[in-house]
């Protein structure tokens, strides 16, 4: 039968200060001999007595942990995101839901360049929700991160804590996931840029293919530039006049659809359809299995890069249109067309779950909070309207 031990307390001087550890014993895998090994509690600064020493023995659940046969020493943050990113993060063909490359590769991005150098020593059963809020103040503060950037933190640290509790790394009760409690604002101070339907053609009438083209489809469908990118000319059906998201491309290589939601089939209007078949007859690179904005440089082999394209075009051409001033720092690419066109069928009355499924969202908050966007006039004219509302029972006194 198995031993259940305890262990005990000491004090020891080591290089942070005096310390309290806890001694207990396992058994030695080559002879089964009896061997005492120690865990650093905390300073002795922060559980001056050694009843308060035991209790962050029993809040760091190190009972449970130094009675397991294969226990090694206390879990960290840094074992469990190691774990999540070998388990979660690795091949995703078996995954039941699988992430996309652009997820994958930020979620990895966000552990190596923020959350793994604070976090990555620390037993993960001892992070406080109050720390992990001051952290996340700090690199408001420090590296002037947006809000969403900061929740993002957040959502990963908990997608690494849920992980390990699934994996039984951790106990299972919500108590084990110091994120539950962590309080983090989500709306960004980032307001932007939209364009009327006039300023976009200002844009677009400057624009040469197949740029021209593009820049059409994007602003007109709310297909995002990663899908545009990813188009082959075998999803663009125009005989049923529907184009199919099968695939992205963003960051030099083919990934799936940010989501569900994301693969619906958009619709592709006779007017859209006209200037995508004149480029259809016109690139050397045709086929069905051919890009449509394909790279020249690479002959047709991968599609145009996306950054590049608003650098050396979509930029330019919307200064050329007094849409932005030169050297004006405001974020500007593609994406702001998607944003235009959703404020824009909002303000024009559109059903609400028209515009989501058309931009694809699969909530409809997601379109009316962040991509519905209203210009001052709108403002200014629902304003009059509510003025007029407001004194019409007077004008009709006075007559």
């Amino acid at each position: 039968m198995a031993r259940f031990q305890q262990g005990s307390l000491r004090r020891e001087e080591r290089a942070a200060g005096a310390t309290w550890v806890l001694r207990f014993n396992t058994d030695r895998p080559e002879d089964g001999r009896r061997v005492e090994h120690t865990i650093a509690v905390g300073l002795v600064s922060e559980y001056p007595s050694e009843s308060a020493a035991w209790a962050e023995v029993n809040r760091l659940r190190l009972h449970e942990q130094i009675n397991k046969p294969e226990f090694k020493g206390p879990v960290t943050f840094g074992h469990l995101a190691q774990h999540y990113i070998a388990n979660e993060l690795g091949d995703q063909a078996e995954a039941v839901d699988p992430k996309s490359f652009t997820t994958i590769s930020g979620y990895k991005r966000n552990l190596n360049l923020h959350i793994l150098p604070k976090w990555a020593r620390r037993i993960a059963l001892s992070i406080e929700p109050l720390e992990v809020e001051a952290w996340l103040k700090g690199l408001k503060r420090d590296l002037h991160l947006e809000n969403p950037t900061l929740d993002r933190q957040r959502r990963i640290m908990s997608l690494v804590y849920k992980s390990a509790q699934r994996y039984g790394l951790i106990p299972r009760g919500e108590q084990h996931n110091p994120m539950r409690f962590v309080r983090c604002k989500t709306t960004s101070c980032y307001e932007a840029t939209t364009m009327t339907p006039r300023q976009a053609w200002d844009i677009w009438s400057r624009l040469s293919e197949p740029e021209s083209t593009l820049t059409l489809l994007a602003a007109t469908t709310g297909l995002r530039i990663s899908e545009c990118l990813g188009l082959q000319w075998g999803d663009v059906d125009f005989g049923s006049q529907v184009i199919q998201v099968r695939r992205t491309w963003t960051a030099g290589r083919v990934g799936a659809p940010k989501s569900k939601a994301s693969q619906a089939a958009v619709p592709l209007h006779p007017v859209l359809a006209g200037h995508m078949s004149a480029w259809h007859r016109a690139t050397p690179y045709s086929d069905e299995q051919d890009w449509v904005f394909p790279s020249f440089k690479l002959k047709g082999d991968k599609p145009r890069v996306a950054n590049m394209l608003v650098e050396d075009h979509l930029r330019p051409a919307a200064i050329a249109a007094g849409v932005l001033k030169e050297g004006e720092s405001v974020r500007f690419g593609f994406h702001n067309l998607r944003h235009s066109l959703a404020s824009f069928l909002v303000q024009a009355g559109t059903n609400p779950k028209t515009v989501q499924t058309l931009l694809r969202h699969a909530d409809v908050h997601t379109t009316l909070q962040i991509y519905a966007h209203s210009r001052n006039e709108d403002r200014m004219t629902a304003q009059g309207d509510m003025l007029t509302a407001f004194f019409a029972p007077s004008t009709q006194v006075v007559q």
